[in-house]
């Protein structure tokens, strides 16, 4: 895609999901689709051994033997596990590792081996294995002997073991992971984090993510599907393949369906040792278009034949759609308008660290859908294919993110160090691993990059981008927009991300060179809370911060005046929170990273001022090991902000939220605020029957309406909200008695034998009408009676230093969470119990099928 000033940016591209099957032929098989690939790749997560050395959990040190990689190495005292396995999750919490990390001891030198066979009848074949991601500095070896590296943990990569594999044999694998040398500004994990998978094809075959489908038009009555095919010859002699590919529909479990076209075949010569591309194309009539809310999406088979025998098939999911970025219309998604509503969000998964677990990434999603959600930024770095799996499943539209720093380091020894060797080989991993996803409409180069006014630099990492890929536009995340837009950096990008500082926005809006570039909020609000306080006349108290939803950082805002922001600059195409969840690390305001200094590099006055506040935050080494940014907990419980950006961004839906709770007996007769969120357009508030008033929004001003004279009595506040003066939605709280018992609830009562099928369990405490009691924290014990296992608990609370393993945690606000599984293979039922002194035990049952 080339851009052109006075012209509006169309991309209009027909696009495939990185996954694999388990078949040969789709037509005469209905299994479901698992991963983008060869027919034969197999899960390899289980399985491993793990030792740990250098920096250990309590701090001391193991010094690292050597040849841990050889064949003979005695391993039989290391621990067994499964991956994806994350080392520092487990802890312990300590006060004297730093916040913006998590206070985890993550810093280590970890190895892993697994010892495998594979059967003497794949003697001649190409073995492959592929890492959706290991942090970090990844080694590999086999049998001894060394195969290879990829530095950055967060990129997916292959290792090719053929020349080092013995069919027939057993065959060892060994990887060694150093994160003493890397560093983060939040926690990353440790560890092979993510999937690995064991690759089997024929010497000729389609190469790593080796198709990219694209189509030059689509209208309702028609889709012109254009396919490029990697075909790779690792079989030493020169060979004439044939290459046909066949297109079918996927239904909502993916399975494939019916067939809709097929490609011509075409030969295509490929020399010994080499590889060579193929182009085709082919209509699709009446498609089924991918959307954020019907996402279609199809599978292309693609197949490789020499001398009539079929040598290699390999499967791409895809979905067709249409992107359209202008500064007149905004964004078109198939020729209409969507506003993006959207969240940032760090990899981890709270309690589970950053090994990946797709049913607790689709929980995040789904919660962030009934938010109202339609979009993801991956800050800052490439996610878990799993994300974008779930997002081309459920409608999500993802900017897909590559660096938090180019040449110039955040952190001494972070991606600088291998930026000039890895930069291009990264970015490419990054686009051809996820360039057939149709969730993935922007690419981004980087995020607040010490060298965001650096033109040269910016203009050579797009350029690389829009050379794998010109379907989408290329942006960045600027906090330093004005300066970078001065020296015209951001010319050599399609669209302008800003972070916060949106106060020239018209300026820029008006200048000739950005004037026809479409502009994103790319970072927004930074508002911070915890859930369930609230403070009177100080948002800051014990480390925590109230829940009336006005604290921020200097350079944040409330989520009152992002939303004014939008209203003032329209042409702006939306927003992305930060952040959606709260995660673990970076807990502002009480992080004294020196990287926040970067948010005011242009205001010597304003960093003054921030170093003298680090320092004392310093001095006090506050106990805080996870971010406050969250609009939903760690634990995955939304605070009060959920409900004002649901009212903003699900007008439709009949809505309205009171805060704060209404317990508060050592505020009889004082001054206690209510602030009231809603999809209406005014509301009337009344206390124990008496209304306190009817208030009315102002258009693009008001996103919430406050009765800030409302004195404390006990008993209920009931807001009844109206729009286009019909009643429209009501909320109410109540004065609770006291604690009496504890209830239970999953989010889903069956789940998979499988042993990696989580389900999660809200443990709310109630009095015994069945009210949460707020400023409740009882300690809460937890077991399961039957074939079921505790994987983690958490209650949300950005202070505790309770190992998420413990079977005993007390409730944070009123509300816990435990998360369990079933025993692999073990199928029918299995109960949760929560117990605490004094309350009524609370039980759930969950089947197991």
């Amino acid at each position: 895609m080339k851009k052109k000033q006075g012209m509006k940016l169309l991309m209009r591209v027909l696009i495939g999901i990185s996954l694999s099957i388990p078949f040969l032929t789709i037509a005469q098989n209905s299994a479901s689709i698992e991963r983008m690939g060869a027919v034969d790749t197999q899960s390899f997560d289980q399985g491993w051994l793990f030792s740990r050395y250098g920096l250990q959990p309590d701090g001391t040190r193991i010094e690292e033997p050597k040849n841990l990689e050889s064949a003979n190495q005695n391993d039989a005292s290391w621990q067994k596990l499964d991956l994806p396995h994350d080392w520092a999750i487990s802890g312990p919490f300590r006060s004297d590792i730093t916040g913006e990390t998590g206070k985890l001891p993550w810093r280590g030198i970890g190895w892993y081996r697994k010892h495998f066979n594979v059967p003497a009848a794949d003697k001649g074949k190409q073995i492959f294995v592929d890492f959706d991601g290991a942090m970090a500095n990844a080694k590999i070896w086999l049998n001894g002997q060394y195969v290879g590296t990829w530095p950055y943990g967060y990129s997916s990569f292959r290792m090719d073991l053929t020349p080092y594999i013995k069919p027939g044999q057993e065959n060892i694998i060994a990887v060694r992971l150093d994160t003493e040398n890397w560093d983060s500004r939040w926690y990353p994990g440790a560890g092979i984090y993510r999937h690995v998978w064991l690759v089997k094809t024929n010497p000729v075959h389609v190469g790593h993510w080796g198709t990219y489908i694209t189509t030059p038009e689509v209208t309702n009555k028609k889709a012109t599907v254009k396919l490029a095919v990697t075909v790779d010859n690792q079989s030493g002699k020169k060979v004439n393949a044939l290459v046909q590919t066949s297109f079918f529909e996927l239904d909502k479990n993916n399975k494939p369906k019916k067939k809709v076209t097929t490609t011509k075949a075409v030969l295509v010569e490929v020399n010994p040792n080499s590889n060579a591309v193929t182009e085709t194309q082919t209509l699709v009539v009446n498609p089924k278009l991918w959307d954020i809310v019907s996402p279609n999406r199809y599978v292309a088979q693609t197949t490789i034949s020499i001398n009539g025998k079929v040598v290699d098939s390999y499967n791409t999911p895809f979905g067709i759609r249409t992107i359209e970025f202008s500064v007149s219309k905004g964004f078109l998604l198939n020729g209409k308008k969507v506003v993006i509503n959207g969240t940032c969000n760090h990899h981890d998964l709270g309690a589970l660290g950053a090994a990946i677990n797709t049913s607790a990434l689709r929980r995040q999603l789904k919660i962030q859908k009934e938010m109202g959600v339609n979009s993801l930024r991956t800050s800052h770095n490439p996610p878990a294919p799993e994300l974008l799996e779930l997002a081309d499943q459920m409608g999500f539209l993802v900017w897909d993110e590559a660096f938090d720093n180019w040449k110039v380091g955040k952190k001494k020894n972070d991606y600088n160090k291998i930026f000039d060797e890895w930069h291009e080989k990264d970015l490419k991993a990054l686009i051809h691993r996820d360039r057939n996803h149709p969730s993935v409409f922007i690419w981004s180069i980087g995020n607040e990059v010490p060298e965001q006014r650096n033109v040269e630099l910016t203009k050579h990492l797009a350029d690389i981008v829009k050379r794998e890929d010109p379907t989408r536009p290329v942006s960045n995340g600027y906090n330093d927009p004005d300066a970078s837009r001065e020296v015209g950096s951001p010319v050599s990008l399609d669209l302008m991300g800003v972070n916060y500082f949106f106060s020239q926005q018209a300026k820029w809006e008006a200048d000739p060179r950005y004037k026809d570039m479409p502009t994103l909020g790319s970072e927004t609000a930074s508002t911070v809370s915890s859930r369930g306080e609230y403070f009177f006349g100080n948002d800051y108290q014990n480390w925590q911060i109230s829940s009336y939803d006005t604290a921020h950082p200097g350079w944040g805002c409330t989520p009152d005046e992002q939303f004014r922001t939008n209203a003032k600059f329209p042409k702006m195409l939306g927003e992305y929170v930060w952040t959606g969840f709260d995660y673990l690390g970076e807990p502002t305001p009480y992080n004294s990273d020196d990287t926040n200094l970067l948010n005011f590099r242009s205001d010597p006055s304003k960093v003054a001022e921030l170093e003298k506040k680090l320092e004392e935050i310093r001095k006090k080494n506050p106990p805080s090991r996870s971010s406050y940014f969250g609009i939903i907990d760690l634990a995955g419980f939304p605070k009060d902000r959920f409900y004002s950006y649901q009212s903003q961004w699900k007008p439709e839906l009949p809505m309205a939220h009171i805060l704060p709770h209404w317990n508060w007996s050592e505020r009889l007769d004082s001054i206690t605020p209510v602030h009231v969120y809603t999809s209406g357009d005014e509301a009337e508030l009344f206390l124990n029957g008496k209304s306190l008033g009817r208030k009315a929004k102002k258009q693009g001003v008001d996103f919430r309406l406050i009765w800030d004279e409302v004195k404390y009595v006990p008993g209920e506040l009931k807001v009844v909200s109206y729009k286009n003066g019909k009643k429209w939605a009501t909320d109410s709280v109540k004065t609770t008695a006291e604690a009496a018992k504890l209830v239970l609830s999953a989010d889903r009562n069956t789940i998979a034998a499988d042993g990696v099928d989580y389900s999660f369990i809200t443990v709310k405490v109630t009095d015994k009408e069945g009210l949460t009691v707020p400023r409740s924290h009882p300690l809460i014990e937890f077991s399961i009676e039957g074939e079921g296992e505790i994987v983690a608990t958490d209650n949300g609370d950005a202070t505790s230093f309770v190992p998420f393993q413990s079977h005993e945690r007390p409730a944070f606000n009123g509300m816990a969470l435990v998360i369990v599984k079933a025993k692999k293979s073990q199928k029918g039922q299995f109960t949760v119990v929560a117990k605490s002194n004094g309350l009524e035990m609370g039980k759930v049952n969950v089947s197991v099928k």
